[in-house]
């Protein structure tokens, strides 16, 4: 499975967002900077982060962007999901039954593959939380010398 740049700036942006919001609005202008991502796909992003209620918006002068609910309470599956859709490797009726049934279903072993790889896939997103990435952020920012003012753009 290869995800797309929704996911990987998607879950870029939130980990900017946990990083720097200390309990104040972020806006996507300082985000898209730092993570070096156009403010047109940000949005994109955005939107669909917030319709799935991981972010807020918070209108105003003063306005941005902050987490709608604690960093310890978003895993990063959480986040791929509401960017990617379904996280599984292959279009199988047996993992997603919003896919047409499939004729073959009762003689079709590589269903066990395809589930035991979505399982695994699941459980590593699911178990990742979004504090772990902002906490291990600061401590590279920190090791490197980088204050949230002079942070470099990302790559990855």
């Amino acid at each position: 499975m290869k995800l797309t740049t929704k996911g990987r700036y998607g879950l870029r942006a939130v980990v900017d967002l946990a990083v720097n919001a200390d309990d104040e609005a972020v806006a996507l202008s300082q985000i898209a900077e730092r993570q070096g991502i156009s403010m047109n796909y940000l949005e994109q992003l955005i939107a669909k982060l917030k319709k799935s209620g991981i972010v807020n918006g918070i209108r105003g002068a003063q306005g941005g962007y902050v987490l709608a609910m604690p960093a310890e309470e978003i895993s990063v599956g959480d986040i791929l999901r509401a960017l990617e859709g379904d996280l599984s490797p292959v279009d199988c009726y047996e993992l997603n039954s919003n896919d047409t049934p499939c004729n073959n279903s009762d003689l079709c072993v590589t269903k066990y593959v395809w589930k035991r790889i979505s399982d695994s896939i699941n459980d590593a997103v699911d178990g990742i939380m979004l504090s772990d990435l902002a906490a291990e952020s600061k401590r590279v920012q920190a090791e490197a010398g980088i204050t949230q003012i002079n942070q470099p753009k990302q790559t990855c």
